[in-house]
């Protein structure tokens, strides 16, 4: 094996590890996307209410969104959080000190929730199922998996042609690579997309901003990682086995 194909197999290799562990970051964190709103200090009747709804299981969009908007939340593709007052009061309490203490509240989404049909208007199961956000919304959630697995199944591909000492079989893992970073750039657009759709049906209070998180730009490094990755692998295997083949014609001449 030539130096260069070997240096560029190397490469590859590193490139598919960093993005694998940033898309494995990427899917296990809960900040894909990060609300600001002014901390809630007190504990009224109508916050309390919010909270206990968000943690329900009977919670529709609108309702864990509005507690969203209201306690700092944050979202990923498994869980939402809210931050709240870690002491709470059924009076206004004292004036806040610097050590008000917040706690952060966290709720998992089952499958069910995953799959769930997103509505026209949020909340409002009367007015209709809303195809675009609904297939958007699974295919955020499905496609980093795909994306993952498909790198895993490429590295299992790139092992055997170490033990092979060849790199032609290595053309499959960089077109496996390739798909991956399809699925992961499709994942980001889903998302991005159904943010943008969901803030148009639920517009943000005053006061109130939102932004992408750093589990969101994770995903996003991660997608041109595995098209860098893809590219220096296809590219190593097509060169060494054509510059393989001149060589035995040249040898059988």
């Amino acid at each position: 094996m030539d130096n260069r194909f070997a240096t560029a197999f190397v490469i590859a290799c590193v490139l598919s590890l960093i993005s694998t562990i940033y898309m494995a970051a990427s899917i296990g964190t809960d900040f894909w996307y990060e609300y600001r709103s002014p901390v809630q200090e007190n504990s009224s009747d109508l916050n309390k209410s919010i909270w206990n709804d968000f943690a329900s299981d009977e919670a529709d969009e609108k309702t864990y969104n509005d507690a969203l908007f209201r306690y700092n939340g944050t979202m990923g593709l498994w869980r939402r959080c809210i931050t709240i007052p870690q002491n709470t009061y059924w009076y206004s309490p004292p004036e806040r000190t610097e050590s008000f203490d917040v706690v952060t509240k966290c709720v998992g989404l089952t499958l069910t929730e995953q799959f769930m049909e997103k509505y026209v208007d949020p909340g409002n199961h009367n007015s209709g199922i809303d195809l675009l956000r609904t297939y958007l919304w699974r295919c955020q959630f499905l496609l980093p998996f795909v994306s993952l697995g498909l790198m895993c199944f490429g590295a299992l591909i790139g092992l055997c042609a170490c033990i092979c000492r060849s790199l032609y079989p290595t053309i499959a893992t960089g077109v496996l690579h390739l798909l991956a970073g399809l699925c992961t750039l499709g994942s980001v657009s889903c998302y991005v997309a159904g943010i943008e759709l969901l803030h148009q049906r639920l517009e943000l209070p005053e006061n109130v901003s939102g932004e992408f998180g750093w589990s969101f730009c994770l995903a996003c490094v991660s997608a041109p990682l595995q098209f860098m990755a893809s590219a220096l692998f296809i590219w190593a295997a097509h060169t060494n086995r054509k510059e393989y083949t001149l060589m035995k014609a040249y040898r059988v001449a």
